[in-house]
C-alpha cells in the first residue's frame, strides 16, 4: 500500500510503497478514504512525542470501510463505514469499564506509538471498542475530523466544560481545533468570543458566529471588558503558556478553564497565575479526546444540523500532498479550518 513516512525526525516526508498491515485477532483493518492533517502530527515529527519509533507513518484522523475483521471481533464486519477516537482504548481497564477510555492507561494512538493514517490502510486494535459506525448521511472527509478536532472540542466544550446556554465561552486559538470548539459552543446555546492572531481565522470564527478579538498584551483585558466581568469559560485550543495564561486571566470569578491544546516543548510546564485561581476559586481542567459513547451524542447533533461540519473543512488534498503539508506546519496557516485529504 501507499503511506507516508518520514525516517528520521524533522526530515521531509515521503509517499513510500510499504507491506499491507496485518490484522490483530481483536482489531480491524480500516481502509482510510479520508484523513486530517493536524497540529498533533507536526509536533509528532518534530520529536516532540517520544512515544514515536522511526520510521514513522503519521496521521490520527481518519473515515473509512473495514476491510478485515480479526477474529475475535463480532460488533463489525468488512465493508462498514466506520471511524474511530485518536486514543485507541484497552476496553478492559477500570476506567474503561467506568466509561472513560480517554483516560485508558493502556491506551495506544495511531500516528504516535502505532502506525498512523497517512496511508490507505490503518489497524485498529480492540475494534468492538474502539471502532465507532459511521451513518451513511455523513461524509468521510467531514468525518475524518471526529476523532481529533471535533471530537476533542465536544468533549472540553459539552463535558468537562459543561457549558449552559447563554454562558460567555472565550476560545484562545482558531484552527481546526479552536472552530470546532467555537461550533460546540455556540451549538450549546453559549455567547462565543474567539481569539486569534490570523485574520484568516477570526474571519472564519466570525462567520461560526462568533465576537472576535485580535491577540494582543491586553487581550485578557479586552475579553473582560467585551463579557462585563469576564468569560464563564474559557478554552486554550492553540497550547501555549501565553495562551493559557491569558484564557485564565480572561475568566470571570468561578470561571472554568479547560486546557485543550497540547502544551509541549517549553511549554510543557508553564507557569500559571495560580493566585488569582485561588482567590477567584477558578476551575482549571484537562481535556484529552472523546469517549467513545459520546459518540452518539455527537453524530445526533450532526443529524440534526446543529453542528455543521462542512464549515469547518478548510483545505482538501490528495495522499500525495501530505509531505508538503507537513512542512507547511511550520509557518503560520494561511487558510482557516481542517486540512483533509481524500484517498478514495
Amino acid at each position: 500500500m501507499r503511506a507516508v513516512r518520514y525516517d528520521e525526525f524533522r526530515d521531509r516526508p515521503v509517499l513510500v510503497d510499504i507491506p499491507d498491515p496485518v490484522c490483530p485477532p481483536r482489531g480491524a483493518v480500516v481502509s482510510v478514504h479520508a484523513t486530517g492533517v493536524c497540529r498533533s502530527d507536526w509536533h509528532a515529527w518534530q520529536g516532540h512525542d517520544d512515544s514515536v519509533d522511526l520510521p514513522h507513518v503519521p496521521g490520527h484522523e481518519f473515515a473509512g470501510i473495514v476491510d478485515a475483521v480479526g477474529a475475535e471481533v463480532t460488533g463489525f464486519a468488512p465493508g462498514d463505514r466506520v471511524t474511530a477516537p485518536f486514543i485507541l482504548a484497552c476496553g478492559r481497564c477500570a476506567q474503561c469499564r467506568a466509561g472513560a477510555p480517554q483516560v485508558c492507561p493502556d491506551q495506544h494512538q495511531p500516528g504516535f506509538d502505532l502506525p498512523g493514517s497517512w496511508a490507505e490502510k490503518v489497524v485498529v486494535i480492540e475494534a468492538d471498542h474502539n471502532l465507532v459506525a459511521l451513518p451513511d448521511a455523513i461524509d468521510m472527509t467531514l468525518a475524518a475530523g471526529l476523532g481529533c478536532r471535533v471530537g476533542t472540542a465536544y468533549h472540553a466544550v459539552r463535558v468537562q466544560a459543561a457549558v449552559a446556554p447563554g454562558e460567555q465561552v472565550a476560545v484562545f486559538g482558531c484552527g481546526g481545533l479552536g472552530l470546532a470548539c467555537v461550533m460546540v459552543a455556540r451549538g450549546a446555546g453559549a455567547e462565543v468570543i474567539a481569539i486569534d492572531v490570523s485574520e484568516h481565522a477570526l474571519t472564519a470564527a466570525a462567520e461560526l458566529g462568533a465576537s472576535v478579538i485580535a491577540s494582543g498584551a491586553d487581550v485578557a483585558d479586552r475579553v473582560r471588558e467585551a463579557t462585563g466581568g469576564g468569560a464563564h469559560v474559557t478554552l486554550d485550543a492553540l497550547g501555549s503558556a501565553a495562551t493559557a495564561r491569558s484564557a485564565i486571566g480572561s475568566l470571570r470569578p468561578r470561571g472554568r478553564h479547560v486546557q485543550v491544546g497540547l502544551l509541549l516543548g517549553e511549554d510543557a510546564d508553564p507557569s500559571l497565575p495560580m493566585g488569582r485561581v485561588i482567590g477567584q476559586e477558578l476551575q482549571i481542567l484537562g481535556s484529552h479526546g472523546l469517549a467513545v459513547a459520546e459518540y452518539r451524542e455527537l453524530l445526533a447533533e450532526i443529524a440534526s444540523g446543529r453542528l455543521d461540519l462542512g464549515r469547518t473543512v478548510g483545505r482538501l488534498l490528495e495522499l500525495e500532498d501530505l509531505p508538503a503539508a507537513m512542512l507547511a506546519m511550520d509557518r503560520p496557516p494561511t487558510t482557516a479550518g481542517m486540512t483533509v485529504a481524500r484517498l478514495r
